[in-house]
């Protein structure tokens, strides 16, 4: 049973790095191409839909590394897992105390100030899931030789 939800938490960890990345370099930068009259319309709809592609992998990302913290796999290191645990608390933190009130702000109106700091704040999650991404490739190695 371990190794299957490892297995969940390696698939959602490296899709949400895969996720992190398309909206960091493609996404938010583009958003400001959208243009002030239909900007409040387009970015409400993009947070309605991003939110089902996203969502289930945080939470299944969330609660399986509070699950390895404490079941930790055979011959890997609990200390991996308190990291990787220290990372998703990062990135929710950063996502509801910063990224979400500035899509708040730019749901209401477009601010290419409040526009710019998205994108340089994402970057705090877009680092904390790369980081998460590497430690859960570096486990599998881990784990497999």
């Amino acid at each position: 049973m371990e190794d299957f939800i490892f297995l969940v938490h390696l698939a959602a960890t490296l899709y949400l790095v895969g996720v992190i990345w398309i909206v960091q370099i493609l996404h938010y930068p583009l958003l400001e191409n959208v243009g002030e009259s239909g900007y409040a319309k387009y970015h409400n709809r993009h947070t309605s839909r991003i939110t089902p592609v996203v969502a289930p992998a945080m939470i299944t990302e969330l609660l399986t590394a509070v699950y390895f913290v404490f079941v930790s796999l055979e011959r890997i290191n609990a200390g991996y897992f308190w990291f990787g645990l220290a990372l998703v608390l990062i990135i929710w933190i950063s996502t509801f105390l910063v990224q979400v009130p500035l899509h708040e702000k730019l749901g209401a109106s477009f601010d290419a100030g409040v526009q710019r700091r998205l994108v340089r704040t994402n970057w705090i999650r877009t680092a904390a899931w790369t980081l998460r991404g590497a430690l859960i490739l570096w486990i599998v190695w881990l784990k497999i030789k």
